[in-house]
């Protein structure tokens, strides 16, 4: 079925990626595992669900709407959905509007403090479809993002921010950043002839897997000093070790000069990361 002859609920959702969720959801459920070392219970554990759905779906929104033009000028993104005229910019502002609500109301639901703290994202989300215009700095920008999965779901769940919900925080945005920067690739010639910011157009192919390679070995560090400050058995320590793992299998197959893997390595590896580590964490607490 075309993008255009699509269902609009099916159109909305090809807009946001849903599959994409894979991302942050998981380190949202590993920030409410952890802040109490074991189950929080089904109705705060389905409201931070619910908030970080729609916290996702606005900032995937605002995203494309912010950048319908640059996507339109690029052959790569030029078939997403609003460039390709699948959908208006009224009907993708009125999902942001939706998403928005569905936030707040899930925010509501959980601990006080997030009552005054739940703009904070949003305005992280509003920022960052303009940074690549401005400094190669965008990605830990993004990586800061979704560093608020675990950080956000912690305080939901217990009120409470200590370093080490910083530290889960932290060792996302750092990956979240390196692999965006082997995404920012795809866009590299685009980019410079655009006049777009990345680490890619600032620092080269080389650069990118360097700086990539710093900031993965840096999440994996993060993640250890996180349970070295909390009350973590085996399962936790297998699953640093199995993120290391598939980190270092991720810059195997994707080197400079051969970039044909790039997309296993971006969606498939990062994607299984994210879950396996949330399986481990949930062993280790819940068993």
């Amino acid at each position: 079925m075309s993008a255009l002859a699509a269902p609009l609920p099916v159109r909305l959702a090809r807009l946001v990626r849903l599959e994409h969720t894979v991302f942050a959801l998981p380190f949202a459920y590993v920030g409410a595992l952890l802040s109490v070392d074991g189950w929080p219970g089904i109705e705060p554990m389905a409201w931070v669900t619910v908030a970080m759905v729609g916290a996702r779906t606005l900032a995937m929104g605002l995203n494309r709407l912010v950048d319908a033009e640059i996507d339109a000028r690029n052959p790569r993104t030029a078939t997403r959905e609003l460039p390709a005229g699948a959908l208006t910019r009224m009907q993708v502002g009125a999902l942001c509007l939706l998403a928005l609500l569905v936030y707040l109301v899930a925010v509501l639901q959980l601990e006080p403090i997030v009552r005054w703290l739940w703009p904070i994202p949003v305005v992280l989300f509003v920022v960052y479809p303009y940074l690549k215009r401005v400094t190669w700095l965008c990605h830990l920008w993004l990586g800061a993002c979704l560093g608020l999965a675990p950080v956000g779901a912690w305080v939901a769940i217990t009120g409470e921010l200590p370093w080490e919900a910083w530290a889960l925080g932290g060792a996302v945005c750092l990956w979240v950043a390196g692999f965006d920067l082997f995404y920012a690739l795809f866009d590299l010639d685009h980019d410079r002839a655009s006049g777009l910011h990345s680490w890619a157009t600032r620092f080269g192919v080389h650069g990118t897997f360097r700086g990539a390679r710093a900031m993965h070995a840096g999440s994996v560090a993060l993640l250890a000093a996180a349970g070295a400050g909390l009350d973590v058995g085996a399962w936790y320590w297998l699953g640093v070790a199995v993120v290391a793992v598939l980190l270092l299998y991720e810059h195997l197959i994707v080197r400079p000069g051969d970039l044909h893997r790039l997309d296993a390595a971006f969606f498939t590896v990062n994607g299984v990361l994210s879950i396996a580590f949330c399986v481990f964490v949930a062993l280790d607490t819940l068993l």
